[in-house]
């Protein structure tokens, strides 16, 4: 399987802050860096440019462009004449004015799939603490994919202290609460910048949510019917066993009493919840690599969001 983040001469293109990341790769870097230091760092100090495509008796191609990377001539992707690149500089200049101003401090910076997306992850200063120890902090991650169909995307993410569990939420002052700039359009970091109040109203319903599931406790059979509806079967059948679980949703309750912070609101909806999100981000997949990517962009994403809504449904019921 491919690595989903980027190799380069043996080297993983990610630069972190603190202690070594539970999936083991990058280098470490100061916690006082600004944006571009760790930009560069992580090795991710390259443009990107629209160069003509044309066959191989010289006719060019109209419409089409090929999205060339400076650093060593590679060609990320096939895009339209109207499509406006973000640079790597922009997206981390993003950050700037909230590290200088002591706001954020940037925490994990990287290139997945061959550079096709590159990403920045910044702690925000704000966390709560929950049953006494339990500690969730505040982040932003802003993901600058350079592939043709994809948007930068800018989304809040909590992330569980005591197990890094993460669950990613778009930020926007629609319903659906995202910033995403597609890149038809010229990318206006002040216009994405005026939305950044919403991460603290965003974090402040995530701990009014993690409250409310750590009051509200399970019962073996509302538990087994939450894991199914958060890894249901392929083809519809009766669950009213353990055994009777998807082979998925059986390794997700078979770590709710082992996963690291387990003693934190035993027999809750917390507790349940946070077995799904502890599965999906270091047990699941083949590899570290690919949890990393499909923690914050691939199809786990929509799936913790999903259990989270579930967790409060059970709670509710409960």
């Amino acid at each position: 399987m491919a690595h989903e983040v980027e190799m380069i001469n043996g080297q993983a293109q990610l630069a972190y802050v603190g202690d070594v990341p539970w999936h083991g790769l990058g280098v470490e870097v100061r916690n006082d860096m600004t944006p571009e230091q760790i930009m560069v760092k992580a090795g991710l100090d390259w443009t990107v440019e629209k160069e003509e495509v044309q066959t191989v008796s010289g006719v060019k191609i109209p419409g089409k462009k090929a999205l060339v990377r400076s650093s060593d001539g590679s060609v990320l992707d096939m895009v339209g004449d109207d499509w406006n690149p973000v640079q790597n500089t922009q997206a981390f200049e993003f950050f700037s004015d909230f590290v200088m101003a002591g706001d954020m401090e940037m925490n994990v910076a990287g290139s997945l799939k061959d550079g096709k997306n590159v990403f920045a992850l910044a702690k925000v200063k704000e966390s709560f603490t929950i049953l006494g120890e339990d500690q969730v902090d505040s982040y932003l991650l802003f993901s600058n994919p350079h592939q043709y169909g994809k948007a930068v995307d800018i989304r809040f993410t909590p992330i569980r202290v005591v197990c890094n569990n993460t669950l990613t939420f778009s930020l926007n002052s629609k319903s659906k609460n995202f910033v995403k700039v597609g890149h038809r359009s010229v990318f206006d970091a002040d216009m994405v910048k005026e939305q950044m109040g919403l991460a603290s109203e965003k974090f402040a319903q995530y701990k009014e949510m993690a409250e409310f599931l750590s009051t509200r406790r399970y019962n073996a059979e509302s538990l087994i019917q939450y894991y199914n509806e958060v890894f249901p079967h392929r083809e519809q059948r009766t669950v009213s066993a353990f055994d009777d679980l998807s082979r998925t949703a059986q390794l997700a309750a078979s770590n709710i009493e082992t996963q690291p912070g387990a003693e934190f609101g035993q027999g809750t909806w917390w507790q349940a919840f946070n077995s799904v999100t502890y599965m999906t981000d270091h047990i699941q997949g083949r590899s570290a690599e690919s949890r990393l990517n499909n923690q914050w962009f691939g199809y786990n994403q929509g799936r913790k969001i999903n259990a989270a809504n579930k967790a409060v449904e059970f709670a509710t019921a409960a």
